[in-house]
């Protein structure tokens, strides 16, 4: 398979060498800079940018075509509109906000806890996240995501990084150096507490995960998920 990486940072390099370990071939690499040629020859684009960059990326894989993933966070205010473009354009788009097979069985286990505590109104919810100081978003797109499965399975109304309001789930967003990512999710009451957590100790997950999607991606066409790629 024959794979564009649009975003060629930390994260895209931990994507290649699993991709080639894999038998694949890298055939573009872009940085924020670098043009699109050689994008038409792909037969899947895995997109790990910026949140400036993703939309513009994700929107050339569909001019031209190309199945694309992405894994980039911060800007999903135009994810309904990229949805949209996927489908006119008869493209395949998987996005992800956390591509590690082991976060996507937490993001389940989440929901199934957010479903047996949603009538238990003793215990109060709260995220924290912690990540490498180079990640520009904050809170991740893992802890958003964690948080808008709570809110859907429970009476909380939305999420929040500042001082809480009534039925918010706080988010404490943590930058500390050589953290890959970790993820607690903490139910608390007066007399016990309750708690979930994924430590990611490596990007390896990540990468894997990512290439595991694009080689599920390559022939179909539509908006998908990891859910979709690992059949939960």
């Amino acid at each position: 398979m024959k794979i564009a990486l649009l975003g060629y940072g930390k994260m895209g390099k931990v994507i290649e060498r699993v991709a080639q370990e894999r038998g694949h071939e890298i055939i573009l690499r872009k940085k924020s800079a670098d043009s699109f040629d050689g994008l038409e020859n792909a037969d899947v684009a895995i997109e790990f940018s910026v949140p400036s960059a993703a939309v513009n990326n994700i929107n050339e894989c569909f001019t031209k075509n190309i199945p694309v993933v992405s894994g980039t966070t911060g800007w999903l205010e135009h994810y309904d509109e990229i949805k949209k473009l996927c489908n006119a354009n008869n493209g395949a788009f998987l996005y992800g906000s956390n591509f590690s097979l082991g976060v996507n069985i937490f993001f389940e286990l989440n929901v199934q806890l957010a479903k047996m505590m949603s009538k238990l109104e003793q215990y109060n919810v709260s995220m924290e996240e912690i990540h490498h100081t180079q990640k520009l978003d904050a809170p991740s797109g893992t802890a958003i995501t964690l948080a808008k499965d709570i809110i859907a399975n429970s009476n909380y109304n939305d999420w929040t990084i500042d001082t809480p309001k009534e039925n918010d789930i706080f988010i404490t967003a943590k930058r500390e150096e050589n953290v890959p990512g970790t993820h607690t999710v903490t139910y608390d009451s007066e007399v016990d507490s309750i708690e979930i957590k994924h430590t990611a100790h490596s990007r390896e997950g990540f990468a894997l995960g990512a290439v595991v999607a694009a080689e599920w991606l390559t022939g179909k066409k539509g908006v998908f998920s990891m859910k979709d790629v690992l059949g939960i």
